[in-house]
């Protein structure tokens, strides 16, 4: 189990940044690993926070991860290999249509159910 939790700060000018906290009592600092699709992101930057026990993590956002749907970005403990965090970037019109085909499959289905409570209360009335 880590003994890390990243907390979401910003985002600006594709550079995410958030705040790495030792919620254990290890003495070493965290060894993270950012990724997206597998693939490693660079310039990733760890600098020392403001109080003890706490890092600042700079992750900058390529402009191949920039792309229609959702796109996630892990940050991950290297020693235990446990994700921390998720970076999610949704982007597009698909994104728009699918959750437009959800909202009327969810409302189709609600109309249904209310169809057949009625028709049960009135048999067991």
């Amino acid at each position: 189990m880590t003994e890390f939790t990243v907390t979401n700060t910003r985002l600006r000018e594709a550079l995410w940044e958030g705040l790495v906290t030792r919620t254990g009592k290890g003495t070493l600092p965290p060894e993270l690993t950012v990724t997206h699709l597998g693939r490693q992101i660079d310039d990733v930057a760890l600098k020392t926070g403001e109080s003890d026990g706490e890092w600042v993590l700079h992750v900058p956002i390529p402009p191949e991860v920039i792309a229609d749907g959702v796109q996630t970005i892990l940050i991950a403990d290297a020693r235990s290999d446990e994700t921390l965090f998720r970076i999610a970037l949704i982007v597009g019109e698909p994104l728009d249509e699918d959750l437009r085909a959800e909202i009327d499959l969810l409302r189709a289905e609600l109309d249904m159910l209310k169809r057949a409570f009625r028709k049960h209360c009135v048999e067991t009335a």
